[in-house]
Protein backbone atom coordinates (compact mmCIF):
# COMPACT_ATOMS: atom_id res chain seq x y z
CA UNK A 1 0.00 0.00 0.00
CA UNK A 2 2.60 2.76 0.85
CA UNK A 3 4.60 1.71 -2.32
CA UNK A 4 1.57 2.35 -4.72
CA UNK A 5 1.15 5.76 -2.32
CA UNK A 6 4.40 6.61 -2.86
CA UNK A 7 4.54 5.52 -6.72
CA UNK A 8 1.47 7.91 -7.54
CA UNK A 9 3.36 10.70 -5.66
CA UNK A 10 6.22 10.30 -7.53
CA UNK A 11 4.61 9.85 -10.91
CA UNK A 12 2.47 13.27 -10.31
CA UNK A 13 6.12 15.13 -9.15
CA UNK A 14 7.53 14.08 -12.51
CA UNK A 15 4.49 15.44 -14.14
CA UNK A 16 4.68 18.45 -12.97
CA UNK A 17 1.22 18.17 -11.19
CA UNK A 18 1.20 18.61 -7.10
CA UNK A 19 -0.66 19.50 -4.41
CA UNK A 20 1.64 21.80 -3.29
CA UNK A 21 1.64 24.00 -6.54
CA UNK A 22 2.18 27.94 -5.04
CA UNK A 23 -0.48 30.13 -6.83
CA UNK A 24 2.23 32.74 -6.94
CA UNK A 25 6.09 32.11 -7.58
CA UNK A 26 8.65 35.34 -7.62
CA UNK A 27 11.81 35.10 -8.83
CA UNK A 28 13.84 38.13 -8.10
CA UNK A 29 15.20 39.08 -11.84
CA UNK A 30 17.34 42.23 -10.25
CA UNK A 31 17.20 44.16 -6.56
CA UNK A 32 18.39 47.32 -5.78
CA UNK A 33 18.34 48.37 -1.49
CA UNK A 34 16.54 50.56 -0.99
CA UNK A 35 14.96 51.65 2.96
CA UNK A 36 11.83 49.51 4.09
CA UNK A 37 9.71 52.85 3.71
CA UNK A 38 11.36 53.34 0.00
CA UNK A 39 9.22 49.79 -0.99
CA UNK A 40 5.95 48.76 -2.54
CA UNK A 41 3.22 48.26 0.07
CA UNK A 42 -0.38 48.32 -0.54
CA UNK A 43 -2.11 52.01 -0.81
CA UNK A 44 1.06 53.08 -3.14
CA UNK A 45 0.37 54.69 -6.45
CA UNK A 46 2.59 52.62 -8.70
CA UNK A 47 3.40 52.31 -12.35
CA UNK A 48 5.21 48.99 -13.51
CA UNK A 49 6.62 47.95 -17.01
CA UNK A 50 5.74 44.49 -17.63
CA UNK A 51 5.61 41.32 -20.54
CA UNK A 52 3.21 38.75 -19.87
CA UNK A 53 3.14 35.51 -21.37
CA UNK A 54 1.12 31.93 -21.29
CA UNK A 55 3.19 29.48 -19.71
CA UNK A 56 2.18 26.87 -21.77
CA UNK A 57 2.76 28.06 -25.27
CA UNK A 58 5.24 31.33 -24.59
CA UNK A 59 2.38 33.32 -26.11
CA UNK A 60 2.63 36.77 -25.50
CA UNK A 61 -0.67 38.50 -25.01
CA UNK A 62 0.44 42.25 -23.47
CA UNK A 63 3.24 44.31 -22.60
CA UNK A 64 3.65 47.51 -21.47
CA UNK A 65 6.77 48.30 -23.43
CA UNK A 66 5.52 47.37 -26.46
CA UNK A 67 3.51 51.02 -25.89
CA UNK A 68 6.26 52.36 -24.05
CA UNK A 69 4.14 53.26 -21.57
CA UNK A 70 4.05 51.54 -17.64
CA UNK A 71 0.93 50.32 -16.62
CA UNK A 72 -0.45 52.75 -13.23
CA UNK A 73 -2.80 51.50 -10.49
CA UNK A 74 -2.81 51.14 -6.60
CA UNK A 75 -0.95 48.26 -5.09
CA UNK A 76 -3.36 45.74 -3.12
CA UNK A 77 -6.68 47.26 -3.95
CA UNK A 78 -7.96 44.75 -6.56
CA UNK A 79 -7.10 47.26 -9.57
CA UNK A 80 -4.84 43.69 -10.90
CA UNK A 81 -4.61 40.19 -10.65
CA UNK A 82 -4.01 39.05 -7.28
CA UNK A 83 -0.88 37.64 -8.17
CA UNK A 84 0.10 41.08 -8.86
CA UNK A 85 -0.99 42.76 -5.78
CA UNK A 86 0.56 40.26 -3.27
CA UNK A 87 3.82 39.66 -5.90
CA UNK A 88 4.73 43.13 -6.49
CA UNK A 89 4.89 44.41 -2.94
CA UNK A 90 8.07 45.27 -1.30
CA UNK A 91 9.91 46.32 -4.29
CA UNK A 92 12.42 49.58 -5.00
CA UNK A 93 12.13 51.45 -7.66
CA UNK A 94 13.65 49.93 -10.81
CA UNK A 95 13.83 46.13 -9.17
CA UNK A 96 12.49 43.28 -11.83
CA UNK A 97 11.00 40.13 -10.93
CA UNK A 98 9.46 37.92 -12.75
CA UNK A 99 5.85 36.28 -11.34
CA UNK A 100 4.67 32.92 -12.08
CA UNK A 101 0.76 33.50 -11.60
CA UNK A 102 -1.53 30.11 -11.30
CA UNK A 103 -4.92 30.72 -12.20
CA UNK A 104 -6.36 31.25 -8.78
CA UNK A 105 -4.57 34.39 -8.59
CA UNK A 106 -4.64 35.11 -12.42
CA UNK A 107 -7.87 34.70 -14.38
CA UNK A 108 -9.41 31.46 -12.82
CA UNK A 109 -11.40 29.45 -15.14
CA UNK A 110 -12.71 32.05 -16.67
CA UNK A 111 -9.93 33.38 -19.28
CA UNK A 112 -9.89 37.19 -20.40
CA UNK A 113 -9.41 38.04 -24.27
CA UNK A 114 -6.37 36.24 -25.39
CA UNK A 115 -5.96 34.32 -22.09
CA UNK A 116 -7.89 31.18 -21.72
CA UNK A 117 -9.38 30.17 -18.44
CA UNK A 118 -7.25 28.42 -16.36
CA UNK A 119 -3.79 29.96 -17.72
CA UNK A 120 -0.93 30.12 -15.84
CA UNK A 121 0.51 33.42 -16.17
CA UNK A 122 4.22 34.74 -16.22
CA UNK A 123 4.81 38.61 -15.84
CA UNK A 124 8.42 40.04 -16.34
CA UNK A 125 8.36 43.63 -14.09
CA UNK A 126 9.84 46.06 -13.66
CA UNK A 127 8.91 48.94 -10.77
CA UNK A 128 9.21 52.66 -12.60
CA UNK A 129 7.66 54.50 -9.83
CA UNK A 130 5.94 54.46 -6.57
CA UNK A 131 3.81 57.61 -5.77
CA UNK A 132 5.85 59.95 -7.91
CA UNK A 133 9.22 59.25 -6.48
CA UNK A 134 11.07 58.66 -9.34
CA UNK A 135 10.12 62.44 -10.72
CA UNK A 136 11.25 64.12 -7.13
CA UNK A 137 14.13 61.69 -8.11
CA UNK A 138 14.99 62.62 -11.12
CA UNK A 139 14.54 66.73 -10.54
CA UNK A 140 16.79 66.20 -7.64
CA UNK A 141 19.65 64.31 -9.53
CA UNK A 142 19.63 67.31 -11.88
CA UNK A 143 20.49 69.74 -9.09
Amino acid sequence: MKFTAITAALGLFLTGVTALDKPLDIQVLSASNCAEKDQTKPGDKIDMHYRGTLEETGFEFDASYNRNQPLNFVLGKGQVIKGWDEGLKGMCIGDKRKLTIQPEYGYGDRGVGPIPGGAVLIFETELVDINGQAGKKAKNDEL
